[in-house]
């Protein structure tokens, strides 16, 4: 073989040069290192996206189903002001205002049943 080799051309190639069959070791290691960036930077994107709806868990169905058609509409509109709008919407709750007024109104019906 070392008959073929022209007497100017280098004896030892470096390993990241192609072999003469075609197989190129460094462009394949390349493509699976792409790839596999690829899906982990999907898996950490969806995983950030799906935070508001793991925090809202804890509060009531209303407020589950607000962030989580907040969220939606994020995902398919890439409208960032959504997103921000769930993640605030799932870290604070907001103020019970339906129960205080419930109370006033039962405490002025008492009173309006004890006069008569």
């Amino acid at each position: 073989m070392s008959e073929n080799i022209h007497p100017l051309a280098p004896h030892h190639l470096p390993p990241f040069f192609s072999t003469p069959d075609g197989g190129d070791h460094l462009f394949t290691v390349m493509i699976f290192l792409v790839v596999g960036v690829i899906l982990l930077l999907g898996i950490a994107y969806f995983t950030l996206h799906a935070m508001p709806e793991k925090m809202a868990h804890q509060g009531n169905s209303t407020q589950l189903q607000l962030i989580s058609i907040l969220a939606m509409l994020a995902l398919f509109t890439h409208n960032n002001v959504f997103w921000v709008g769930a993640l605030v919407l799932a870290a604070f709750r907001p103020p019970d205002i339906v129960t205080p007024l419930q109370n006033i109104a039962q405490s002025l019906t008492d009173l309006v049943n004890r006069e008569r």
